[in-house]
């Protein structure tokens, strides 16, 4: 295993991504030996591109992971950082690399995904009180050099998150349409440069996304996804961890992010980081 320095690796640009030979098109979970999931939950995530609630952790184990950021968004407010700054975490920290290898969150991955898994990102999204930033309705696939698009992300939920402080939403039915069409923004209160309009117009009525605090969400990569800003007077904060079926390939030395988390390295295409020394 070899150790990676997160920040040596590069973040595409959209016209870069664009001259890349990638796969897009949602592809359907087909797995005969589930062993968390029901049938109807892998139908239902086929037809609507995501799932949730799951139980992740448990109130200790909550507990001590918002124990934990509290301490890392401390540091990087120091360091002049941002709440929305501390991504690829589990390259970082090894409280979060070993937190992506958790079994309950990895067996209901697995179901979807197949026997081979890997952890490729992980990202703290914290929405302060009344930090006046949203994020528009997008697919992170738009963002990935990766291919084709078999990556589920994992909400967990460290503070309770509702629409009273800007949960996450969904467009059901949305992952079916390929990569949809959007506009580049360079609006202030926005977190993502790049926003699809009329996002219903894609799929069904949104769906709030609640969670409490130890509980997560997964959904297709091709999903379309957004959130407003938080204007409460309460934190909202999640881990999203991005796991891909271990067949996936990638480009801009994407490859060194991820590493096996159940099952083999198919084709040895990922680089297997080893866990940060912290």
């Amino acid at each position: 295993m070899i150790t990676v320095k997160v920040d040596d690796i590069p973040n595409p640009s959209p016209s870069q991504l664009a001259e890349l030979p990638r796969q897009i098109g949602f592809v359907p979970s087909v797995n005969s030996e589930l062993k968390t999931l029901t049938p109807l939950q892998v139908r239902q995530y086929n037809e609507t591109g995501y799932l949730m609630p799951f139980h992740g952790l448990d109130t200790s184990e909550a507990r001590e992971l918002r124990a934990f950021f509290d301490g890392v968004l401390a540091a990087f407010i120091e360091l002049g950082r941002t709440s929305y700054s501390i991504n690829t975490a589990h390259l970082r920290f090894a409280r979060i690399y070993q937190l992506v290898q958790h079994p309950r969150i990895v067996d209901a991955v697995a179901d979807l995904l197949g026997p081979n898994v890997v952890c490729w990102g992980s990202h703290f999204f914290c929405k302060m009180p009344h930090d006046g930033k949203r994020v528009p309705w997008h697919q992170d696939s738009t963002y990935w050099p990766l291919s084709p698009t078999k990556t589920v992300t994992v909400w967990l939920a460290i503070d309770d998150a509702d629409p009273e402080n800007a949960n996450m939403r969904f467009i059901p039915r949305s992952h079916l349409h390929g990569l949809i069409d959007y506009d580049e923004t360079n609006e202030a209160d926005t977190v993502l440069d790049l926003a699809v309009k009329n996002p219903t117009s894609y799929g069904d009525a949104e769906v709030n996304v609640a969670l409490k605090a130890g509980q997560f969400s997964m959904h297709s990569d091709l999903l379309l996804h957004g959130s407003e800003a938080n204007e409460s007077e309460r934190r909202r904060c999640g881990l999203t961890i991005r796991y891909a079926a271990a067949d996936v390939t990638t480009w801009y030395d994407w490859h060194k992010k991820g590493f096996v988390v159940r099952g083999k390295n198919f084709g040895g295409h990922w680089s297997n980081p080893s866990i940060p020394d912290h």
